[in-house]
């Protein structure tokens, strides 16, 4: 960590161009002694990733930001918050510390925090943004989060850890065993300190495959931010037999909306089917993933289009999580029939469906944006369709 960069000067240039071009500031001459272009353009990059992601500490002066890669990797504030709301207690470890996001909101949970960092640089940086941001009730370590735990004879109430992947496992499917730390191998050694763990992982990991994987699964988190999947958290507590409850959580603002399911209850939810009604219902990204597939028809009492195809309809409207549109036209898939329907420019939706989005695009010459929706899918008789609709709004987020 370079101190260099928290002089006055330097601070006040980095408040003042932290939107400005990178490249004309890394074609300059050094203009602060001590510290690089390359680690003033960090400080730039780390200052503008931050501001909507990290609005606590864009808006803290002083705040030393880390490298690219590992701001990238941390949680957002919206997020952290979140998970923050599932902890409470006298101590928690973050065995995976790194930049702190998630430890900053556990803190606020939290009597104590323990924070462990691997990476010298980072658990400097997190420590000395701590301090500048008037946290007093987290401790930090620099060493494996692991290592930590096994060289301690106490308990915790919670334990926390964000695994990440092997560099040369990249090209990968995502699988737990990929990640470091290895958190199947080492459930002996957390549950040895605690009876509550929580991991976050990469929405990429199949939800039943991470099942199989760990033990002791007691909730099952899907995490979507204005309806783009971020994570999965898992909550474990030690002795944990039952199947665990699924909810998903899609979060816009201050406001959360949940859907919360068993894996039995979706396994024997009865479906209906029928052709497009009046309104037409696409789950939020959480439900999705979450594979509540045939649990929120059946909630909501909405009719389901196909099997695999995940978009419900009813002639009332109602409200629901996840977009809801107004059906104006159901047509037959074919060149004449989109030609006739006069759309040059439509906001378009695949499902259950042969082509792609760009397919559809250069095929009918049909623009993106606009007021119209256009859905391609696939229809209970197994016929390829076009439902043209329009989007309507809800009190509720969806």
């Amino acid at each position: 960590m370079n101190k260099y960069i928290l002089k006055t000067g330097v601070q006040h240039f980095i408040e003042k161009n932290w939107n400005t071009d990178i490249v004309s500031v890394l074609l300059k001459k050094p203009l602060f002694d001590g510290i690089s272009q390359k680690e003033l353009v960090q400080q730039l990059e780390g200052k503008k990733k931050s501001k909507d992601k990290l609005p606590t500490w864009f808006k803290t002066t002083g705040i030393h930001y880390p490298k690219k890669l590992h701001l990238e990797q941390t949680s957002s504030e919206t997020t952290a918050a979140y998970k923050s709301n599932l902890v409470g207690g006298k101590t928690l470890v973050d065995i995976t510390g790194g930049f702190g996001v998630d430890s900053y909101f556990f803190a606020k949970q939290m009597t104590s925090v323990i924070h462990c960092e691997i990476n010298t640089e980072l658990s400097e940086i997190a420590a000395h943004n701590f301090e500048v941001l008037g946290v007093e009730n987290v401790s930090f370590h620099n060493q494996d989060g692991v290592e930590f735990l096994k060289g301690n004879n106490g308990t915790v109430e919670w334990i926390f850890v964000d695994p990440s992947r092997r560099d040369d496992k990249k090209g990968r499917v995502f699988i737990l065993k990929d990640c470091v730390p290895d958190v199947a191998g080492n459930l002996n050694t957390f549950f040895g300190k605690t009876e509550n763990v929580m991991i976050k992982t990469s929405p990429l990991l199949d939800i039943l495959q991470g099942i199989k994987e760990l033990e002791h699964v007691a909730e099952i988190h899907v995490v979507a931010v204005k309806n783009e999947m971020k994570e999965l958290l898992w909550i474990l507590k030690k002795g944990q037999t039952d199947e665990p409850r699924i909810t998903t959580a899609n979060l816009v603002g201050d406001t959360i909306r949940h859907f919360s399911f068993l894996p039995s209850e979706e396994k024997s939810a009865t479906v209906n089917f029928a052709l497009p009604k009046n309104y037409l219902y696409e789950p939020n990204a959480a439900i999705l993933k979450a594979g509540a597939f045939k649990n929120i028809g059946g909630l909501f009492n909405l009719k389901k289009l196909h099997e695999h195809s995940h978009l419900y309809t009813s002639d009332v409207l109602i409200d629901f999580p996840g977009r809801r549109f107004a059906v104006e036209s159901v047509i037959p898939y074919g060149k004449k029939s989109i030609r006739e329907l006069g759309v040059d420019k439509a906001n378009i939706t695949v499902r259950n469906f042969s082509e792609t989005v760009a397919a559809i695009r250069k095929k009918h010459n049909i623009k993106d944006g606009g007021a119209v929706y256009l859905f391609f899918t696939t229809d209970l008789n197994g016929r390829p369709i076009v439902i043209k609709c329009h989007k309507r709004n809800q009190g509720m987020p969806t």
